[in-house]
């Protein structure tokens, strides 16, 4: 199975650098050119609007794949939002952007050049040349993953999230980094993972780390560590990659069966500000200003009516017609709303109204135009006048018909 995954990822990742370009930037810092991998997401000329998150991947030489199909297979599924991704290559100078000095552990030469040319070049360069929100995270593997933690180093952390595979800490990194993430002021995500294929002593660090960070109460911080086991020093990139996109992502995705039931269907009020909150998350979050899904809709809608709650179906109305005013899902909330308190008149107009407008997912013209057709026999029939208005027409008595005599007695109680 793990190798299925792995081969699935990197087969959409090889199928997708149709759209990832290479540049070469010409770094002042650095005084030298740096070959970087941009990918835009598929929608990125087609919504010329739309602004998307940044992914910074050091090691883009063998990092920059797995990142890559996991993104585009979890947007594929609407799992995971469009990014764009920045690719650093650095092949053999690996070891000279990110070296430290023995003794500070500190970054040190030509490791301060690296450092300001991410932060003070690069950064500023892809923000002003492609739409991006302000939601930036980075990726690293051991020395990388390392010198990544330094921009934690700064009073406010360069990048919003953390992704730190098997890092090759330096000295009393693994005491220093809970501090600045005990710090942080501002929503913060951190991940870290290790291997029992990562050296020993790394290994050790790695878990003295986490053990610190996981003491840690600052609500602020949403932290995830994951140890593997049977997994090499490499291939603990496959394993990590998705994880750590869906835990900094996690609010950004569908409502799920679990989030339903444990956050939603518990509810006793406010089925409809829950789904409002959510989006308000997602954009206040990741800067991403997304139509509420169909879905979403209808979870809200099952909640609603598994508790009854009717009078809610009017505000998930005003909120669908908000994000798809041309469509009938308003009109379809507002119809199921007075069809459930009995107002079938009522619930047949908005069927009627709504059979009127756009089909939207599962709602059809047929379907609501039969639902109308459907109530309109539950309405009281009028009786028929005869004569002229105001009259009223005298009923014949008819006689009653003579029962037969019959050879058993008809008994009183039968009479009655």
């Amino acid at each position: 199975m793990k190798q299925l995954v792995s081969l699935l990822i990197g087969l959409i990742a090889i199928t997708s650098y149709s759209q990832v370009k290479t540049i070469s930037y010409n770094s002042g810092k650095l005084q030298e050119k740096r070959e970087l991998y941009i990918s835009l997401p598929a929608s990125y000329e087609k919504n010329p609007t739309k602004k998307y998150p940044l992914l910074f991947v050091l090691d883009a030489d063998y990092l920059l794949n797995p990142f890559l199909g996991t993104l585009k297979y979890g947007a594929y599924w609407d799992d995971l939002p469009e990014v764009i991704i920045v690719g650093i290559a650095q092949n053999e100078q690996r070891s000279i952007d990110c070296g430290l000095d023995e003794v500070t552990g500190m970054p040190d030469g030509k490791s301060v050049d690296f450092f300001d040319f991410i932060s003070l070049e690069l950064i500023p360069y892809i923000q002003k040349e492609y739409r991006t929100t302000n939601f930036k995270i980075i990726a690293g593997h051991d020395i990388t993953a390392a010198f990544s933690n330094f921009f934690l180093y700064k009073d406010n952390s360069l990048f919003n999230a953390y992704i730190s595979l098997s890092p090759e800490l330096p000295v009393n990194m693994e005491n220093e980094l809970p501090e600045f993430l005990a710090s942080s002021k501002l929503p913060l995500f951190y991940y870290l993972s290790t291997a029992d294929g990562d050296e020993k002593k790394m290994q050790e660090r790695i878990k003295i780390m986490d053990t610190k960070i996981k003491a840690i109460q600052n609500p602020n911080l949403n932290y995830k560590f994951e140890d593997f086991s049977e997994t090499s020093h490499f291939s603990i990139v496959l394993h990590s990659a998705p994880t750590a996109l869906y835990q900094i992502f996690a609010a950004a995705q569908p409502i799920s069966k679990n989030e339903y039931s444990t956050k939603i269907a518990t509810l006793k009020e406010g089925y409809v500000d829950y789904l409002k909150n959510k989006y308000d998350i997602i954009e206040n979050s990741f800067g991403i200003k997304s139509t509420i899904r169909i879905n979403d809709f209808k979870a809200i809608e099952a909640a609603i009516l598994e508790n009854k709650d009717y009078n809610e179906l009017d505000g998930l109305a005003i909120l669908a017609d908000k994000s798809y005013p041309k469509s009938m899902l308003g009109d379809y909330f507002l119809a199921t709303m007075f069809e459930y308190k009995g107002d079938n008149p009522r619930a047949v107009r908005y069927y009627m109204s709504g059979f009127n407008k756009e089909e939207i997912a599962d709602l059809t013209k047929d379907m609501m135009f039969a639902k109308a057709e459907e109530l309109k026999k539950t309405f009281a029939k009028k009786p028929k006048i005869k004569g002229k208005v105001g009259q009223v027409e005298e009923t014949k008595e008819v006689p009653a018909e003579e029962t037969p005599a019959t050879e058993t007695p008809v008994t009183e109680e039968k009479k009655q």
